[in-house]
């Protein structure tokens, strides 16, 4: 019998298992699929790396979205030499900038006055293509995910988030097969993110989904677990 490839996914802020619902039916026929729960656990993203990995395999591939793109490139920056392939999905190297840490302390405020059904909504306005903004079982999924992690965990991980290093500078130390997957209409993690990563990391391939936002991984999951597969069995 074949081996099963270790594939780490780690999934984004306010986001759990569901996210990669798609991608472990179709992977696991050839992967074993570790769906994390570190990224909910700890306030700065070096912390969460090092318990990520503390209960991996030697050796597995990884794959995140947003945070867990940030979650998986300071993977790489500690523990490179264990990463036997990379997919970085909807996600940037960079560091917050002010404007983005205003933004995140705003919702966090908007927490700690009780309102987190409207900073889901705010969230929510963003996260995916304008057209799917109306898109009632999609929404549905994704306000799911956030009402079970909840507003504590949220700003947990938005301190992690805006306390996270630039992570440019090391883009070329990174060696193995790597993936970069974003959506044409990403407004969250914008696709220049995607295109520079691409461009510094040796042996990338870049990947642009059409016609979608920044949850690519459900808002067209076929073509993500097809990308991932492929991905996963040529190298």
């Amino acid at each position: 019998m074949m081996r099963k490839i270790p594939l780490l996914l780690i999934p984004g802020l306010l986001c759990d298992h569901a996210l990669w619902q798609h991608q472990v039916a179709v992977l696991g026929q050839i992967s074993e699929c570790i769906v994390t729960k570190k990224h909910m656990q700890y306030e700065t993203i070096g912390r969460i790396a090092e318990a990520v990995v503390a209960d991996a395999p030697d050796r597995f591939s990884l794959a995140g979205l947003s945070m867990g793109g940030y979650i998986a490139l300071e993977i790489c920056r500690r523990y490179g030499n264990r990463v036997e392939r990379l997919a970085l999905i909807d996600t940037s190297a960079r560091a917050d900038s002010a404007e983005q840490i205003e933004k995140r302390q705003k919702l966090i405020a908007l927490c700690r006055q009780g309102k987190f059904t409207d900073v889901n909504e705010l969230l929510f306005s963003v996260l995916v293509h304008p057209d799917r903004v109306e898109d009632g079982a999609l929404k549905r999924r994704i306000v799911d995910m956030a009402n079970r992690i909840g507003p504590e965990v949220f700003i947990r991980q938005q301190q992690a988030i805006m306390g996270r290093s630039n992570q440019v500078p090391c883009l070329s130390d990174i060696s193995c097969p790597t993936v970069i997957v974003c959506g044409e209409q990403d407004r969250v993690t914008p696709l220049e993110c995607s295109e520079e990563m691409a461009g510094l990391i040796q042996d990338s391939q870049l990947e642009i989904i059409t016609h979608c936002g920044h949850m690519t991984s459900m808002e067209k999951p076929e073509r993500v677990s097809a990308i991932l597969l492929e991905w996963l069995t040529t190298h």
